[in-house]
C-alpha cells in the first residue's frame, strides 16, 4: 500500500493542537463564507437580544471548510459551554439520552457527521430538539415503561459532509442551515496571513499566493501546507518565505501548482498511460494505482472532478483534456469524441446520461 498523501494524511496530536490554536474564536475573525457568517450573526444576535438559547444550527459542506470552528464560535458568541460528540459515537438511543440528560441550560451540543447517527438515536433527537424532552424506556416487553425526562433548553449544532443522507424530519428541525463553499485564492491568502501572524512567520505576498493556489480551496489544507513550508524554511535557514521558497517546499512534499498530490497524479497518470485516457472502471483504476476503491473515490475523485481533470461516464472514468496537458502529455486527436457523447447526451428520461446511468466497474 502506498504512503498516504500530505493533504489526506491523518493528523498527529501536535498537529491537532496547532490547528486548534489557529481556529478563529469569533465571527469577526472568521475569514470567508460571507453569506453564512452574516446570516448566523443575525440569528445569534437576535437570540441574545431575546435572552433565549439560539435555534438549532446545521452546517453542511466538504471537509476542512470550518464547520467545527463555526460550532465553537456559536458557543463563544452565546457565552455558553460547548459539548463535543459525533454521529458515529452515538449508536444507541441510550448513548444520546446520557448526553442530553447531562446538558446544562443554554449549553451548545455539537454533533459532527450527524448523518451517521443510528436510527433509534435520530428518532429520540426529534423530540429533544422540538420539545426539550425525551422518553426513557425502562424494562422490556409488556412490562416496559416510558419515563418522560424534561431537558433544559439547549442548542444543537450539527455538521455533515453529506446533507443528502439526513432524513427530512431531522433536517427540518434545524432553525438555521448554512452550506459552506470552497474558498477562493484571495480568501485563502487572508486565512494564511492570519495563521502566519499567529505562528510568527515572515511570508511575503507572493509566498502567500503560492501556498493559497495549491490549497484546493480548503483552509485546513492551507494551514497544513503553511506549517510544512515553515518547517522547510527553518531547516534551510530562510527567514522570509517568498514564492520561490514556498514553491520549492511544496514541490518537495509533492503538491503541485494545481494542488494535486501524489495520489491525484497517480490516478490521472494511470488513466492516460495505462488505459489511453479511459473510460475505465473504478475498481480497475484503484488496482492500477495500488489503492483501495474507497480511497480513490472519496479522496482523489472529488477534487479532480471539480477541477475538470477527470470525468465520470456510464462506462467509467476518463481523463479530460486539461489532465493531459497538466501532466505534459500530448492529446491524441479525436480521443474525446465518444466521451463527450457519454458526458452530455441526454438519457431517455431527459436527464444527463453521465449523471444517472450506472457505471461499469
Amino acid at each position: 500500500m502506498a504512503e498516504p498523501s500530505l493533504v489526506a494524511a491523518g493528523e498527529e496530536p501536535e498537529e491537532r493542537a496547532i490547528e486548534a490554536a489557529l481556529r478563529p474564536k469569533n465571527l469577526d475573525d472568521f475569514v470567508g463564507q460571507h453569506r453564512v457568517r452574516k446570516q448566523l450573526s443575525l440569528v445569534l444576535q437576535a437570540s441574545r437580544m431575546r435572552g433565549r438559547t439560539a435555534d438549532h444550527v446545521l452546517f453542511s459542506g466538504p471537509p476542512g471548510l470550518g464547520k467545527t470552528t463555526l460550532a465553537m464560535i456559536v458557543a463563544a458568541e452565546m457565552n455558553a459551554p460547548l459539548r463535543l460528540s459525533s454521529g458515529p459515537a452515538i449508536q444507541h438511543a441510550g448513548d444520546l439520552a446520557a448526553i442530553l440528560s447531562s446538558l446544562s441550560e443554554g449549553e451548545v451540543l455539537f454533533l459532527d457527521e450527524i448523518h451517521r447517527m443510528s436510527r433509534p438515536a435520530e428518532e429520540m433527537l426529534y423530540m429533544a430538539m422540538e420539545d426539550f424532552r425525551v422518553d426513557i424506556v425502562v424494562g422490556k416487553g409488556a412490562g416496559a415503561t416510558a419515563i418522560p425526562l424534561e431537558l433544559p433548553p439547549f442548542t444543537l449544532v450539527g455538521a455533515t459532509t453529506r446533507a443528502g443522507l439526513l432524513p427530512g424530519p431531522l433536517r427540518d428541525r434545524f432553525g438555521f442551515t448554512g452550506h459552506l463553499e470552497f474558498y477562493s485564492v484571495p480568501e485563502l491568502e487572508l486565512v494564511l496571513r492570519r495563521s502566519a501572524g499567529l505562528l510568527d512567520l515572515k511570508v511575503n505576498s507572493a509566498g502567500f499566493a503560492e501556498i493559497a493556489g495549491r490549497s484546493r480551496g480548503t483552509p485546513r489544507i492551507a494551514n497544513r501546507l503553511l506549517r510544512r513550508v515553515r518547517d522547510w524554511a527553518l531547516v534551510h535557514g530562510i527567514d522570509q518565505i517568498d514564492a520561490r521558497s514556498a514553491s520549492a517546499a511544496l514541490d518537495m512534499y509533492e503538491v503541485d501548482k494545481k494542488g494535486l498530490d501524489r495520489l491525484d497524479r497517480a490516478v490521472l497518470d494511470a488513466l492516460i498511460t495505462k488505459f489511453g485516457g479511459g473510460p475505465v472502471g473504478l475498481s480497475t483504476l484503484a488496482i492500477a494505482v495500488g489503492e483501495e476503491t474507497e480511497t480513490v473515490e472519496t479522496v482523489a475523485e472529488p477534487f479532480l472532478v471539480r477541477e475538470g481533470l477527470l470525468g465520470r461516464t456510464p462506462r467509467g472514468r476518463i481523463a479530460l483534456a486539461p489532465a493531459w496537458t497538466h501532466l505534459g502529455y500530448a492529446i491524441p486527436q479525436g480521443v474525446f469524441a465518444q466521451e463527450q457523447l457519454d458526458l452530455f447526451e441526454p438519457g431517455g428520461d431527459g436527464s444527463l446520461a453521465g449523471e444517472w446511468a450506472p457505471e461499469s466497474q
